[in-house]
């Protein structure tokens, strides 16, 4: 019997794809990353994965562990060597159970994020974490690659969400740490090793969640700003407004919400005249757990200073749930909508609030100084200092152009965040496109500390080569 017959005797032969039905698992979502691949298996149970785990390691086949494949640096994606066998997880995708008393649910990594915060909701609780692919990115994918969103403000990023893991190792072994304890001092904190290593480590397969109660009321405003440090007042005006109610601030320039109408006129910036042109807007959020009157009264009193403050040049406050779900659509829609803008070089990168205003102006300026012309798209979560800032073309490059820049770009912005003591990844991860950046960046200690941890659980170098390190 041939190793690939043993493979299909594993999971059955319709669950072992192979050359056109693997195509699709072997590019990044947004075509910038392509491989070959050995093949692409989809165990359905922890224990299937872990048997292909045990033949991968038998047969010396390196693996790529893959959920959603939304990933924005190339981390779920094979290289050309077409050696690497992609475990997909999509067949993992139960949710276990839901302990409303202890306020968790398990759920395996397969599952959609959407429809986890559905269950959630359907047993009255919520389950924070958002983002804009959370309609098909998986709840392994987040933890891979301890994923932040829109609510990182109030709850933390996907680390701060998990309470137990089930992870199968490179050698094929299950770790049961499903644990729903808050507190549990008996030795390291592996759970919080493989959230973040982005599948390098061992293959989550399960993750205890935590859960919050439903907020009673939501008030959410998109507010028209004339600068980033009239936003950094406004989010301190808010936290000290609102404290834990704060869910969400989030940033955007003004021509991200433009690029948007242009792209999609179902969709409208709800501003008119000089207000519709200004350079950046902030969408705000508070949830409260009282009633609808104090949240309201709340809203509008902390929203009503800085407007007599003269921080913010106009506001507008959803009256119902549509028009906050079109608010948050309007953000949501960016990512989708930069192809109005062209190809872009995509930087996620973390600054203190404090300092983000002189960041994006210094480096604008600097970009524009080595490479005239180009568009800035900058947007993200001001709240916990993490922006999205990508170049576009702009009028005087061609996308290929913009694209053959990449890596001098990249190199620029990053020494720009490095220089305000900021980090090159904030919530995407590292993947393929920032490896080569980390030994500039990261602390040379830190960094070997890393590869003593990743050569100790995977000494055969089999999990995600090429990732991260």
């Amino acid at each position: 019997m041939g190793r690939m017959d043993e493979l299909a005797q594993l999971l059955g032969e319709q669950y072992v794809l192979t050359g056109s039905d693997a195509e699709p698992y072997t590019v990044d979502w947004r075509g910038r990353y392509s491989g070959r691949a050995l093949a692409v298996a989809k165990p359905a149970t922890v224990h299937e994965l872990a048997a292909v785990v045990r033949w991968c390691g038998a047969n010396q086949v390196p693996m790529i562990p893959q959920g959603g494949n939304t990933g924005l640096c190339g981390g779920a994606t094979p290289d050309d060597a077409g050696s690497a066998l992609v475990i997909a997880t999509s067949r993992l995708n139960a949710i276990r159970h839901i302990d409303t008393d202890n306020d968790t649910m398990v759920v395996e990594a397969g599952c959609i994020l959407q429809a986890v915060q559905q269950a959630a909701r359907d047993a009255g609780r919520l389950f924070p974490l958002s983002l804009a692919a959370e309609g098909s990115c998986t709840i392994g994918g987040n933890l891979a690659t301890n994923a932040g969103g829109t609510q990182v403000l109030r709850y933390g990023n996907a680390r701060d969400l998990v309470l137990g893991l089930e992870v199968v190792t490179p050698q094929g072994e299950i770790w049961n740490g499903l644990r729903g304890l808050r507190k549990d001092n008996t030795g390291y904190d592996l759970r919080n090793l493989y959230i973040g290593s982005e599948g390098t480590l061992g293959f989550i397969t399960a993750a205890t969640l935590k859960l919050y109660p439903l907020p009673v009321a939501q008030c959410t405003a998109l507010l028209a700003l004339r600068s980033i440090d009239d936003a950094v007042a406004v989010l301190s005006a808010a936290r000290k407004g609102f404290g834990a109610m704060l869910t969400g601030f989030e940033l955007m320039a003004g021509n991200c919400l433009r690029g948007v109408t242009r792209c999609y006129p179902e969709q409208r910036l709800p501003f008119e005249g000089e207000t519709a042109n200004l350079p950046w807007y902030a969408l705000l959020e508070l949830s409260d757990s009282e009633s609808e009157a104090h949240a309201r009264e709340r809203f509008e009193q902390v929203l009503g200073e800085c407007v007599e403050a003269g921080l913010v040049v106009d506001a507008v406050v959803a009256e119902n749930v549509t028009q906050s779900r079109a608010l948050w659509h309007l953000r949501e829609s960016i990512p989708l909508a930069e192809k109005a803008f062209g190809k872009s070089v995509k930087h996620d990168v973390s600054v203190s609030a404090s300092r983000m205003s002189e960041f994006v102006e210094t480096t604008n300026a600097a970009l524009q100084a080595e490479f005239p012309g180009v568009e800035h798209v900058i947007f993200g979560h001001l709240g916990d200092g993490n922006l999205h800032y990508n170049v576009a073309p702009g009028a005087a490059h061609t996308e290929d152009g913009l694209l053959a820049l990449q890596p001098a770009i990249h190199g620029l912005v990053h020494d720009q965040v490095h220089a305000f003591q900021g980090s090159i990844s904030a919530e995407h991860g590292v993947g393929q496109l920032k490896r080569d950046y980390l030994p500039k960046y990261k602390d040379p200690v830190e960094l070997a500390l890393m590869r003593r941890i990743k050569a100790a659980l995977d000494p055969d170098g089999l999990m995600n080569p090429g990732k991260v390190l």
